[in-house]
């Protein structure tokens, strides 16, 4: 994939089918330690210890539609490919958590690409689960929390326009204060 962001949108699409409620996306860029790092877990269904060995395949999929899959296999390539690395685990019935880092002055490093509006769409797409977006740097910690989020809007969805919009500037505006380069 071109960008890291379409990495995470692959990803999270993921942690939905496989029922996530909750969903912790982490952004952090370190000029200090030369990494770009991307976190993301989730409290699905989980992987058994089996399937957990072989995910990183692209033959291994739980898709029914084709017999390939690539988001891990990719990510986990475009890592190691970039000076980084890459690491799964899971526990059937608690979730899954996936953790990819580039070395950010690689020159395989791919860009970011769109991150904000990719967060946007996801949690605008699916305004009945939670996500918990951390963006990091060597100077600063935004969080945003859906959850926190509710509780300010009360009934109205995350979806809503008015809703939606203040979402999305929240992130842009947490990405210039963390300064994210990537």
């Amino acid at each position: 994939m071109p960008e890291i962001a379409l990495h995470i949108m692959d990803l999270v699409q993921n942690c939905i089918s496989a029922m996530a409620k909750h969903i912790r996306i982490l952004l952090m860029e370190s000029f200090v330690a030369n990494t770009l790092e991307i976190l993301i877990a989730d409290d699905g269904k989980g992987m058994s210890e089996e399937f957990l060995e072989r995910v990183t395949s692209p033959f291994t999929t739980t898709r029914t539609t084709r017999r390939v899959g690539l988001g891990i296999p990719l990510m986990k390539a475009g890592c190691e490919m970039a000076g980084g690395s890459f690491s799964i685990t899971s526990k059937l019935g608690e979730g899954t958590a996936i953790s990819g880092t580039y070395q950010l002055d690689h020159i395989d490093r791919p860009p970011l690409g769109d991150f904000v509006g990719t967060v946007h769409t996801l949690i605008t797409c699916n305004p009945d689960i939670d996500f918990r977006i951390e963006i990091k740097s060597d100077t600063q910690e935004i969080c945003l929390d859906t959850q926190e989020v509710r509780a300010q809007v009360g009934d109205i969805p995350l979806n809503q326009p008015e809703v939606s919009m203040w979402i999305k500037e929240y992130l842009e505006e947490a990405m210039k204060q963390a300064n994210i380069q990537a």
